[in-house]
């Protein structure tokens, strides 16, 4: 799961700094308010499910959750088989 954890921030940062360049290149301020918000939740789901204790309940729930985000960036070189729900 830390491998996950690890991809998916590197993705979330690769994403913040594409919507900046498109902002500054196209003045993109609706597709900013729309995605942006998305991806700060995603890491925010990210840091709680990396400071989880393994006991805790809502471990898997939260895991499960994780692994379907990051099939939006399956098609990634880096993105593993085994990561999928």
């Amino acid at each position: 799961m830390v491998d996950l954890l690890k991809f998916l921030r590197a993705r979330i940062e690769e994403d913040h700094h594409a919507y900046a360049d498109v902002a500054q290149t196209f003045g993109g301020e609706a597709l900013l308010d729309s995605h942006l918000p998305m991806l700060d939740l995603i890491e925010m789901l990210a840091r709680d499910c990396n400071a989880m204790d393994p006991a805790d309940s809502r471990k898997e729930g939260l895991t499960h959750a994780i692994r379907v985000l990051a099939q939006s960036y399956a098609e990634h070189p880096a993105y593993r088989k085994e990561w999928r729900p």
